[in-house]
């Protein structure tokens, strides 16, 4: 049987203002997340996740050329863009809703359950609008809260005081993104309203800044990260990133004869690596290791030096494991190649992006649970924003339910959803690494040897992300 319990976490979904906020203070968040521990036998499940993606990269190894390059060529539409009016005034209004969301969290209850701004952040924001853009693509250039005021205060192609040299590239982001993970990941009380709420003004304030010392567009492009992120994820989907009006298999975005800059890869390898730690760092085994008793959790103020710690090294330990596949693969596939071998930045570039759908896949089944508890309490706090009896929405008083963690046929409905999507981003990186593999080395033969080492991380990845899903929390 499963039960379900409070756990104190959240996902932060606004930036990370100062590391002096890592200082501990009174905890009040306990949202219910994936606050229950499967007691199927899931060993069956993982290993045949696993071997799925095996076999998909075998069956792959063997498929002709031209049918990866039709698969990923994707259905041209009529060209179209979303008016920049129109654009600029979603953007404003996008902002006035921060900014009511914020005002909220300096005001509204203490609960992080009854607090807009919270659940907004946590659910609405990180969990659901991020899940979306890898689904619907590249919306959130049009509906970020910054572009608009900007244009409306200095003009949509107003240069900054200052340029940026092109060779900095989106470091600027990979490295607040870098803070911001820090901060979700480890600060004592990441979902306190009014801690929150003064993050997340004061990251609109620094970013709106450095929009007009940098020049706005430039710094959304590559200092913004959020910007940066929500960019990379939406490549994944059907309908690519919206710079042009097209639909094809997931993934296709990806697959482009310019690959991404060595800094949007190693943002999506932080991403990936960043998302596995947030659900590695609940489980018995992690607690275990760092000397914490599961089943009686002293918080998160007693783990905040751990799990930064921890995160700097799982990522680091991503990135080497990730480029020695890389490496190995390009030693298979170049022998007696007439050209020279690739080297490690050129591989680093065209096989990073492989790692997105992994990513959106991860972050849609770690937060199904969550979404499901959580987004009735979202629904709730937007019925009565004020929590004052107020009943915005007609919906009357909603009653939050966990009562489909309590049988099994449900809780198994769950975690089998949450295993497809796992196994279906990994099939997806596969397919999408294929057909790097195949414009870097040529012919299909080097191509599926280059595979191997990769295919080899990808399996090993794929049955890590499903024994997370299953593995039990005490976080």
């Amino acid at each position: 049987m499963n039960r379900a319990r409070p756990v104190r976490r959240g996902k932060a979904a606004v930036g990370f203002l100062s590391p002096l906020l890592l200082a501990p203070s009174p905890a009040e968040a306990h949202v219910s997340e994936q606050a229950f521990v499967l007691l199927l036998p899931t060993e069956h499940y993982i290993v045949s996740g696993a071997a799925s993606v095996l076999a998909s990269i075998i069956l792959i190894s063997l498929t002709p050329e031209s049918f990866v390059r039709r698969l990923f060529t994707p259905v041209e539409g009529p060209a179209f863009r979303i008016p920049t009016r129109i654009a600029d005034a979603s953007s404003v209004l996008s902002m006035l809703v921060c900014a009511a969301l914020v005002c909220i969290g300096f005001a509204g209850p203490r609960d992080p359950l009854t607090n807009l701004l919270p659940l907004a952040a946590w659910t609405g924001f990180w969990i659901a609008m991020l899940s979306a853009a890898g689904l619907i693509g590249g919306y959130w250039r049009h509906l970020n809260p910054w572009s608009g005021p900007y244009a409306l205060l200095m003009g949509r192609s107003s240069p900054g005081m200052l340029r940026m040299p092109d060779r900095i590239g989106v470091w600027p982001g990979l490295v607040v993104f870098a803070l911001f993970s820090g901060f979700y990941i480890a600060d004592p009380a990441p979902q306190d309203p009014d801690r929150l709420a003064l993050v997340a003004s004061s990251y609109w304030i620094l970013t709106f800044l450095a929009m007009l010392v940098f020049g706005g567009k430039d710094w959304l492009e590559r200092g913004e990260a959020f910007t940066i992120l929500f960019g990379l994820i939406s490549k994944v989907s059907p309908f690519g990133d919206w710079t042009r009006t097209a639909f094809g298999f997931p993934g296709w975005s990806l697959v482009d004869p310019r690959p991404l800059s060595t800094g949007l890869g190693a943002f999506a390898l932080l991403a990936l690596g960043v998302g596995s730690f947030d659900g590695l760092k609940e489980t018995f085994w992690w607690l275990g290791l760092i000397g914490v008793n599961p089943l009686e959790f002293p918080g998160r103020s007693a783990v905040v030096v751990s799990s930064l710690f921890g995160m700097a090294i799982a990522t680091a330990a991503l990135f080497a494991v990730f480029l020695t596949a890389l490496w190995l693969g390009s030693v298979l596939a170049a022998s007696g190649m007439a050209r020279r071998r690739p080297g490690p930045g050129e591989l680093f570039r065209a096989f990073a992006p492989a790692l997105l759908p992994i990513a959106l896949g991860y972050h849609i089944s770690h937060f199904t649970v969550s979404f499901l508890i959580n987004g009735q309490y979202l629904l709730a706090a937007l019925g009565d924003p004020l929590a004052n009896g107020g009943d915005f929405l007609g919906l009357g008083q909603i009653r939050v339910t966990t009562g489909f963690l309590n049988t099994r046929d449900s809780v198994q409905t769950i975690w089998l959803s949450q295993a497809a999507i796992v196994v279906a981003g990994h099939i997806v990186s596969v397919l999408v690494s294929h057909a790097a593999a195949l414009r870097i080395f040529k012919t299909p033969g080097r191509a599926a040897l280059s595979q191997i080492p990769i295919g080899a991380f990808m399996v090993a990845y794929t049955l890590f992300g499903l024994w997370l899903l299953a593995s039990p929390r005490g976080a």
